[in-house]
């Protein structure tokens, strides 16, 4: 074939790859079942369209496109999980990717041994193959799952941590076949060594992107998604050359990098989105192309009875054990346990025996492959309604959606944010001005169905809506931790402080604001009396309303401070709404004004 037609060949596929993921997306299953089918079908048992899967060549060229693939959706899967979503499920999240892991393989493994005539080594070897879930296949359930956030997160820290588990025990089972003088210990002393070189290795080169991308003076956007690949191919092949775990080191660099904020961090995660989108329709495809059809008919009863033990049995025992650190319901824990998808992960590590010429290796494979096509397609379709069935949705998405970045202006130092507004969030019904932004930032864009409304701060927000939020960088952490707030509450402004029987009648005064006394849109102190909560910040000027410890209000505009009662305050505010030349400073003491009215002007 030219060079011409081999790129006019992988456009073809990659054109049938995206069908097959919208179609997969319209009949709610997995898109792997159907990149998987598509390879069958184009293969040398299928159409025979593509020659592939006759030759022990073909075999390792899958396995070495399967880890590079593997590796790019574990950098994707840890660059979009990000430490701060992972961090309260932590503790069950390691506990199912080590114990359950091993647990499954176990478990799965003895089955194998005392139902399908294997050796107990073969058996256990075939157990660990199939133990690990896969993040390609559970990312893409979760992708349209509405899934309660804690279980999503747990799943997506699980999925990235078992890899590396399952790869020690797939190695070290081989090498125990192969070498009579290998035991127990020696898997033990690899775990030992490869996790802990693999973890370090990550933690190390995540670490050192995230200060070379806020450092470095890249003359483009685009040279941001060069650098993640980079981190990424450093992080995996720095730790396999030490003898560690590439795929937990390429986790581990994702996630510190997405926990970080960097320069560039949208274009870099839409990017990775993008690759990792190719490495599944990449890797799905040939491991189809490698599979015969007409060879599965041999192995579908002990296929149907090893995936029988396998999600009926052995990873519902494993889950439940596990999700002891977490103290899980019952039913998260099942709901859990039925998500444990398996997807590319266990074809790839089929293919290790096969290269290494383990006996069975060949009856593996073919029972490999039927076990993640039944997974695929039980767990994977009935997945959401199960969760529904156990009221363990929400109204919100399982993985967060990303949040908008606009080029000029994050160069400038500032980012949009998306926010969007579930029915049951407790500021439905609310005003834009009640949401206590901070002066810096600003809902700049409201969209409504497919409406975009340029909101005002008496603009009601209504379930559905979309608020798009322009944030200064300094307060983009600030914004972020309001969002919680809104979804669940409190909203609204705390009840008054009342005066101490120690204060007295207020004395009002009006003087200059002083530079010294800090910024005037966010005071801690005035007059050296604490600030006890913050009632209104000017929008486009320095300014702010503020209540002090001993009852009293201050308001700061237009460089003055006036501090006294409410009324005082409020009269003086009223003078200055017929002194404003400008209608900005206008509109501002208007605002104070009216919420002063609303307090108790007796005072």
């Amino acid at each position: 074939m030219t060079d011409g037609g081999l790129i006019l060949a992988a456009g073809v596929l990659l054109a049938a790859g995206i069908g097959a993921a919208l179609a997969a997306g319209r009949l709610r299953v997995p898109g792997l079942v159907l990149f998987l089918g598509l390879g069958m079908l184009l293969g040398s048992d299928g159409l025979a369209l593509i020659e592939f899967g006759g030759s022990e060549r073909d075999v390792e060229l899958a396995r070495t496109i399967g880890v590079i693939a593997l590796a790019l959706i574990l950098f994707e899967g840890g660059l979009v999980a990000g430490w701060d979503d992972i961090r309260g499920v932590i503790g069950p999240s390691i506990a199912l990717a080590t114990f359950g892991t091993i647990a499954t393989a176990v478990l799965t493994g003895a089955a194998a041994h005392l139902l399908l005539g294997l050796s107990w080594l073969e058996g256990l070897l075939l157990g660990s193959i199939v133990a690990g879930t896969d993040s390609a296949a559970v990312f893409s359930v979760l992708r349209q799952s509405s899934l309660r956030r804690r279980l999503a997160r747990t799943l997506e820290a699980e999925s990235g941590l078992n890899d590396p588990v399952a790869v020690v025990l797939v190695i070290g089972f081989i090498e125990w076949i192969q070498s009579p003088d290998y035991g127990l210990l020696d898997l033990v002393v690899l775990g030992l060594t490869e996790l802990p070189i693999g973890a370090v290795v990550g933690a190390a080169v995540g670490l050192g992107a995230v200060a070379t991308f806020k450092r470095a003076p890249f003359a483009t956007r685009g040279l941001y998604p060069v650098a993640s690949i980079a981190t990424a191919g450093l992080a995996f092949g720095l730790a396999d050359v030490l003898h560690g775990s590439g795929f937990l080191a390429v986790f581990l660099a994702g996630l510190t990098l997405g926990s970080a904020r960097i320069p560039g961090k949208r274009a870099v995660e839409d990017f990775h989105d993008g690759v990792a989108w190719v490495a599944q329709i990449v890797l799905f495809l040939t491991l189809g192309l490698l599979v015969f059809p007409s060879e599965l008919g041999d192995v579908a009863l002990d296929g149907l009875i090893l995936t029988a033990v396998l999600l009926l049995v052995a990873r519902p025992v494993a889950t439940y054990l596990s999700t002891r650190v977490g103290r899980f319901p019952m039913r998260e824990s099942a709901l859990l346990s039925w998500a444990g998808l398996r997807g590319a992960l266990p074809v790839v590590f089929a293919t290790f025996p096969v290269i290494e010429g383990i006996p069975e290796a060949d009856r593996f494979f073919n029972l490999v492959f039927f076990v993640v096509l039944i997974s695929a397609l039980l767990q994977g379709a009935t997945f959401e309604p199960l969760a529904r069935a156990l009221g363990l949705t929400s109204s919100e998405p399982a993985l967060s959606r990303p949040l908008l970045e606009v080029g000029t202006i994050q160069r400038l130092g500032a980012e949009v944010l998306e926010f969007p507004v579930g029915p049951d969030h407790c500021i439905v019904g609310r005003l834009i001005n009640e949401l206590g932004l901070p002066r810096e930032a600003l809902v700049n864009v409201l969209v409504r169905g497919e409406e975009a409304l340029l909101p005002r701060g008496s603009t009601q927000i209504e379930g559905g809506d979309r608020l798009h939020i322009l944030v200064r960088e300094p307060v983009r952490a600030e914004v972020e931790g309001l969002f919680d707030r809104w979804r669940h509450g409190p909203i609204g402004e705390p009840a008054p402080v009342v005066a101490s029987v120690r204060s007295h009648s207020a004395v009002f005064s009006v003087r200059p604001w002083r530079e010294e006394e800090g910024d005037p849109g966010a005071p801690k102190h005035v007059d050296g009396v604490p600030v006890a909560r913050s009632l209104r910040t000017r929008r486009g000027a320095p300014g702010s309303l503020v209540q002090l410890d001993d009852a009293r209000f201050a308001v700061i505009g237009d460089g003055v401070v006036a501090i006294g009662g409410p009324r005082q305050v409020f009269r003086y505010c009223r003078e200055r709404i017929g002194r404003a030349k400008e209608p900005e400073g206008r509109a501002w003491w208007q605002e104070v004004a009216g919420v002063l009215s609303q307090r108790s002007l007796g005072s």
